[in-house]
């Protein structure tokens, strides 16, 4: 086998940037080349190579890649001895290979000379994937998507033909208050106590160390009175109730934030960035805390949809972390959780606000009504993403955007410090959420 490493002052013209992919099965590993901007096909990989191939989990991937013998030419001449996929949309050499689990970097001059070199497309550009929908609603998306990808012909009402469990009274009567902006506590309690299981959810809320209540929490009325607040009950309440109708799904990605963990931490990252605009222009803390909890629901309804075709979404997901998660969704199920998530809650009538948040989250240019709860969950989502506490690649905050909601840098890193140093608690209200929620 010969193959030339080198570095980019020994190259006469420049290296074109790789994505260097580790990819496994039974068989054994297997490298992957492509351009960084493309997503890696595995169905393509498959019709290509014959094997049923996934990205090995980021663990693996960084312990693999930062072995001593990888950082000299001769390790990497040796990990290049490995069967190869290149992408043919690459071009001629060199190329400047990047793994990005480790940092490893090298350049590459030539193509390796053994026979287990393959050249093929095995990668899509996601960025066109939803060219064949733009302009159609929501609903028509979904129909289509639906009827692609299961035995389902919509003929009727589509929530009624997706076979989507509705709420529950209770739930219903919690949507009712929570869209009532005269309701209070008074109202809240007899509809909490008429439900068993929210009841002692509710004093299970009170009762955790991140509340930290002076005192034994005795009662309903002391639960929410005292300790949690009516936008708070209300919120969690609806929160395990979405929980309740979709189950998490079971073959998620590997390596990613637990959902209830990463909705917490969108809630109330979200709130207090709401609570640091200004007063004149500030948002509802409270429906933007729902909003962050909510925020990526649409997952769970994939789950249920697409039971088929949820694991090839999550090896997908796995084997390209640097794009959009919407991006490879709509690639592999034309279709996004955004979509059917903000479908989804506005027709269970919740306040449009949550509704649109969730649906244009990562729409930084959308413009409408209700567009300052979109931005709120946009700015909370890509912080939580660099400090490695949300899913989705890390990308850098736009200025934009900030001060549009009237939110200075100082704002962000102060919420954030406040986060973090919640971080445990807020870790014990999810396992609550966890607990409750199948």
């Amino acid at each position: 086998m010969s193959v030339d490493i080198g570095t980019l002052s020994e190259m006469s013209t420049p290296a074109q940037q790789a994505r260097l992919v580790l990819l496994h099965d039974r068989q054994g590993k297997v490298l992957a080349l492509l351009p960084p901007s493309r997503m890696l096909d595995l169905t393509s990989v498959a019709k290509l190579y014959g094997r049923e191939l996934q990205a090995a989990r980021v663990d693996d991937a960084q312990r693999f890649f930062t072995q001593p013998g990888l950082q000299t030419e001769a390790g990497q001449a040796k990990l290049l001895s490995l069967p190869l996929l290149l992408d043919s949309s690459l071009g001629e050499m060199p190329l400047r290979c990047n793994e990005l689990h480790s940092g490893l970097c090298f350049t590459l001059s030539s193509v390796p000379t053994h026979d287990q070199v393959s050249r093929g497309q095995v990668s899509c550009d996601p960025a066109t994937s939803g060219v064949g929908s733009a302009g159609l609603d929501d609903a028509t998306v979904i129909t289509r998507a639906v009827e692609r990808f299961t035995s389902l012909r919509v003929q009727q009402r589509l929530e009624d033909t997706l076979g989507l469990p509705g709420l529950s009274q209770t739930m219903r009567k919690i949507v009712m208050l929570r869209s009532d902006p005269e309701a209070g506590v008074d109202e809240l309690v007899p509809v909490v106590k008429l439900d068993p299981s929210l009841s002692a959810q509710v004093m299970g809320w009170a009762s955790s160390p991140y509340y930290a209540a002076p005192g034994r929490v005795r009662s309903i009325e002391d639960a929410i009175i005292r300790v949690l607040g009516f936008d708070l009950v209300i919120n969690l309440a609806l929160g395990v109730a979405m929980g309740q109708v979709l189950r998490l799904p079971e073959d998620t990605p590997r390596g990613t934030v637990p959902y209830w963990e990463q909705a917490v931490y969108t809630a109330t990252l979200s709130e207090k960035l709401a609570r640091s605009i200004p007063l004149e222009r500030r948002p509802r803390p409270g429906l933007a805390y729902l909003a962050g909890l909510l925020h990526n629901f649409g997952y769970l309804v994939l789950g249920h949809l697409f039971p088929p075709h949820f694991s090839r979404l999550s090896r997908h997901i796995e084997a390209n972390p640097q794009l959009e998660q919407s991006l490879i969704e709509q690639e592999v199920l034309h279709v996004t959780r955004e979509q059917v998530g903000g479908w989804l809650l506005e027709s269970w009538k919740l306040p449009a606000e949550v509704s649109v948040a969730v649906r244009y989250q990562h729409e930084p240019g959308f413009e409408g009504e209700h567009t300052e709860y979109a931005r709120l969950l946009y700015l909370a989502s890509r912080l939580l993403r660099q400090h490695g506490m949300s899913a989705g690649p890390a990308g850098p905050l736009p200025d934009e955007v900030m001060q549009e909601l009237g939110l200075q840098q100082a704002d962000l890193e102060q919420a954030m410090l406040v986060l973090k140093a919640d971080a445990e608690g807020l870790s014990q209200l999810s396992d609550l959420f966890s607990g409750s929620v199948s």
